[in-house]
């Protein structure tokens, strides 16, 4: 069934434009409730949370309303990191989390995405059932069905014992002077307590939302903010969470960013020390040198579609525990049934203060490639996949390169743009080398 309203992860758009408006989501909390109720569970509850958005507030009402006309309880938690949700869905014994929250993206972006009573994204048979409710004419149970409404005052609290759950009890952060850039999103009044009470002196940055500011210079998506903090403050380390608090990038004490192949490097081998590791999952995006580095380790890798959620579903089909994006969404099985940036920052610190070893010592054994992305406007439509020149170029780079490097060609899912991305020892081949492959097809 083709999907008019789920993408990769959940439903997103501009702010009052379709679908992110109060009437749809309206009709999206009764469809969800309908579905929900008809699973089986004598009184269905879910869990909404949200990030720091000032079109936060519109949303949950709308759920909210949704939800109770269906008969579903409803649990509200304020502002949350998305893998809260996920957590304290489970931990309830709640049918359903949803996520208010459009991530990286600017405040005027929203979105609204499901987890499954066990913590995890929604199946897609469930959120093609919910696409088919939501075209139905929505109705009311009686007043004695409708669902109730509480708020879970000890929310934060909660996560925050959780994420310290995830490092070791034999191990603490003191001494450890951390700056926390929180983006002014879901993570503010989280993460800075969670690194705090593990012992590390703590300095929190991007921990004052005001509903407009929400990844503004701030966050995972401007690592140079957390670079120069760093700097500043004379800090050892410091860790930079994206608006819902799903991904992460951490800078050590020179202010040099290490992105998510570089973390999820030190995860891994910091695993072997003491248990195997059958293998991880990347993506297509994914640097060769991750691949080959895990080559080495006796790991295996494996490649999936761009996006959290297939990277999710490689791990769970393989029995596997790691995987992770370059953008710093990792996931770690063994901590979370999500990606977690705090979990995941913990689990780099747990690396360094088991070895005693810096970051940049920790990375040693992997030496990513450079990479050129050039972008080529093609015509809508465009068979890239059928043009023999396009094919003969990339087959003669690719060539050329041998191990030493790797062409990925695939079209935009948004324009009409054909990206080509090059992956080679030296910078300067990769640049030569997508521009040639890109000129073929340049229009």
């Amino acid at each position: 069934m083709a999907r008019k309203y789920f993408g990769t992860d959940g439903i997103r758009g501009r702010v009052g434009e379709s679908p992110i408006v109060p009437d749809f989501a309206l009709r999206l909390g009764y469809a969800a409730g309908q579905v929900l109720a008809r699973s089986g569970a004598s009184r269905p509850a879910v869990l909404i949370g949200k990030d720091t958005r000032i079109s936060g507030y519109m949303l949950e009402a709308s759920l909210e309303a949704g939800f109770s006309a269906a008969g579903v309880d409803v649990y509200l938690s304020g502002p949350i990191p998305t893998p809260a949700v996920a957590y304290l869905t489970r931990a309830l014994r709640l049918s359903a989390g949803v996520v208010i929250s459009a991530s990286h993206n600017p405040y005027d972006d929203n979105g609204i995405k499901f987890f499954s009573g066990d913590g995890n994204k929604l199946p897609d048979a469930v959120e093609e059932q919910i696409e088919a409710a939501i075209e139905q004419p929505m109705g009311c149970v009686a007043s004695e069905h409708l669902g109730r409404a509480r708020r879970i005052d000890d929310a934060a609290g909660r996560y925050i014992e959780f994420c310290k759950s995830a490092f070791p009890f034999s191990l603490d952060l003191r001494g450890l002077r951390l700056v926390v850039d929180c983006a002014h999103g879901a993570a503010y009044h989280t993460a800075p307590h969670v690194f705090h009470e593990l012992g590390a002196d703590v300095v929190a940055i991007g921990n004052e939302p005001n509903g407009l500011n929400i990844n503004d210079g701030v966050g995972a998506t401007h690592a140079d903010t957390l670079s120069r903090a760093v700097l500043e403050h004379r800090a050892d380390l410091g860790v930079a969470l994206d608006g819902d608090a799903d991904r992460v990038l951490i800078a050590d004490a020179a202010g040099r960013i290490y992105n998510g192949d570089e973390l999820l490097y030190v995860i891994v081998a910091d695993r072997l020390q003491d248990r195997m590791v059958s293998g991880v999952a990347g993506t297509l995006m994914s640097n060769l040198a991750l691949e080959q580095a895990m080559a080495r380790l006796g790991v295996g890798f494996a490649r999936a579609k761009v996006g959290d959620r297939y990277v999710l579903e490689t791990l769970q089909q393989r029995g596997w525990l790691y995987g992770g994006e370059s953008s710093g969404h990792l996931l770690c099985l063994d901590c979370h049934t999500t990606g977690d940036g705090t979990i995941s920052a913990l689990q780099v610190l747990c690396a360094m203060r088991r070895t005693g070893k810096t970051l940049s010592q920790l990375t040693e054994g992997l030496e990513l490639f450079p990479q050129t992305l050039v972008n080529v406007r093609v015509p809508r439509g465009f068979d890239w996949q059928g043009h023999a020149g396009l094919r003969q170029e990339q087959a003669a780079v690719e060539a050329e390169l041998g191990a030493s490097g790797r062409v990925l060609i695939r079209p935009s899912g948004t324009e009409p743009l054909l990206r080509v991305m090059v992956e080679a020892r030296d910078a300067a081949l990769a640049e030569r080398a997508a521009q040639r492959i890109a000129s073929v097809v340049a229009v």
